[in-house]
């Protein structure tokens, strides 16, 4: 009797567990970590073994303990169609937040809409107000999907948790989505904080077939 793999691309039988096909599994790509002084952490289709292009439809960034130089920055991105040379591409975006201290004393789910951007080729953020302490970081991951397209927008969405700069820190889990608004092929994304240096982590890609 076969064996058969059910994914949202369609079915596949086979007749051992070997020859089922690899649709739906996450293959990693490229990591960069942080030597302590870096402007930006940047993606590149072509450069250093980066795939960025149609060989995959929907592309994984993770966040591992990234850590900001400068307290009260903001941990962004944005992404290029010219290789790398301009990171401007023109996207409209939404922010939310669900957050709780350590103290115990509040919370909030909000939406942020000063995190927005509505067609703007600024960096987006991905959260707001890091913490500089030497155990604080931010964790996540960002989905792109279709990066390749040269009929649709780019759409991604992103979620990451951070310790924020306040007396008493909060655990702030921030949701982001949004479209680059181009029809052209995005082929580089970077990373970077809003202001000084990433100080440490690092950031692997992933595609998924």
């Amino acid at each position: 009797m076969a064996l058969v793999k059910l994914n949202n691309r369609g079915v596949r039988s086979a007749t051992t567990f070997g020859s089922i096909s690899a649709l739906g599994e996450m293959r990693f790509i490229k990591k960069l970590t942080s030597d302590g002084s870096d402007d930006d952490l940047s993606f590149i289709d072509g450069t250093d073994d980066v795939v960025l292009d149609d060989t995959y439809k929907e592309y994984l960034f993770t966040f591992n303990s990234i850590h900001a130089e400068t307290q009260h920055v903001h941990f962004t991105f944005n992404m290029s169609i010219d290789s790398g040379s301009n990171y401007n591409v023109t996207k409209t975006t939404t922010y939310c937040h669900a957050a709780a201290n350590e103290g115990d004393s509040a919370t909030e789910v909000a939406y942020q809409g000063g995190s927005d951007l509505a067609q703007s080729t600024d960096f987006h953020r991905l959260n707001n107000f890091l913490n500089i302490q030497n155990d604080s970081s931010c964790s996540g991951y960002l989905h792109l999907f279709n990066p390749s397209s040269t009929t649709f927008v780019k759409h991604f969405i992103s979620s990451l948790n951070s310790m924020s700069y306040t007396s008493d820190p909060y655990s702030i889990n921030a949701f982001t989505a949004g479209y680059g608004n181009t029809t052209s092929a995005v082929d580089a994304v970077q990373f970077k904080m809003s202001s000084d240096e990433i100080q440490g982590g690092d950031i692997c890609l992933y595609g998924i077939n």
